[in-house]
């Protein structure tokens, strides 16, 4: 047999989709809390948008988004405060301690996850069907990344929380790839550790060198944690949504090796 299987994060390691998505949060949050808007002028906007890049590597499910774009408000605003956390909050604060913050702020906003996941998805949806171009020009893919899935000689799964509709529609029509959808594991079809779980446990993948790359640290300590999956071979892409201190704890982790973008498209081909 022999090979190799890759199981490859969306957003961060194939998709730069950051502009987007944080567009698509603050169209969502205006009509999620169209009250707190009354007052926010566009030079705020623009503000909220330059943050939500530098807090791109705390979001793991893309409705936390909209929490985002909310939570930098109340920071802004100190009159729409409804939450605990906001008064003297810093960027740096958020982006160390934000899996403390996130069920303080649903919870006191009375927000439910899926709600908001629905939310996020309907106004994706409506920006897709009334200006397409202006949605996949809101995205990029990292350099290289494109014609390495093109001509990959690997078996290639996506393994991912965004919503496989989105991902799929990016890889086609901004990457020009057709990767099948039952190749593409998005949100809804179980954590990634099951995702891998299965990906492993398929007959035809007997005898393949195992890869999973990602750009979450997070994500690959879950991993590490699971004995069923040490055959699973480890990478955090340097070019991802990770920080600095991330990628200096993943160099720590024996299991783990820094990728660089340069090397992740030659492994791929």
């Amino acid at each position: 047999m022999g090979g190799d299987l890759y199981a490859l994060d969306f957003d961060g390691i194939l998709c730069d989709s950051c502009g987007e998505s944080s567009l698509s949060a603050l169209k969502a949050a205006k009509i999620r809390w169209s009250s707190l808007f009354d007052q926010v002028n566009l030079s705020t906007e623009e503000w909220i948008i330059d943050q939500m890049h530098i807090l791109r590597p705390v979001v793991e499910t893309g409705y936390e988004n909209l929490l985002l774009v909310r939570l930098l408000l109340e920071i802004q605003i100190p009159s729409i405060r409804k939450s605990s956390v906001a008064d003297g909050l810093s960027i740096q604060a958020i982006l160390e301690n934000w899996l403390q913050l996130k069920p303080v702020i649903m919870k006191e906003w009375n927000e439910e996850r899926d709600a908001l996941i629905d939310l996020f998805g309907k106004v994706r949806d409506e920006w897709i069907r009334n200006d397409f171009s202006g949605w996949i020009g809101a995205n990029r893919f990292y350099p290289g990344v494109a014609d390495a899935l093109r001509f990959s000689s690997s078996e290639v799964y996506i393994v991912t929380t965004k919503q496989s509709r989105f991902a799929e529609a990016l890889l086609r029509e901004l990457a020009g790839v057709n990767i099948p959808s039952e190749r593409i594991y998005g949100l809804g079809t179980g954590p990634k550790v099951e995702v891998l779980k299965q990906l492993q446990s398929m007959s035809q993948h007997d005898g393949l060198k195992l890869h999973f790359v990602e750009d979450r640290l997070a994500t690959l300590k879950n991993v590490i944690k699971d004995p069923a999956l040490d055959q699973w071979n480890l990478y955090l892409g340097r070019w991802g949504y990770n920080t600095e201190k991330e990628r200096e704890e993943a160099g720590s982790i024996p299991r783990i090796r820094l990728l660089d973008l340069t090397d992740f498209s030659e492994k791929l081909k």
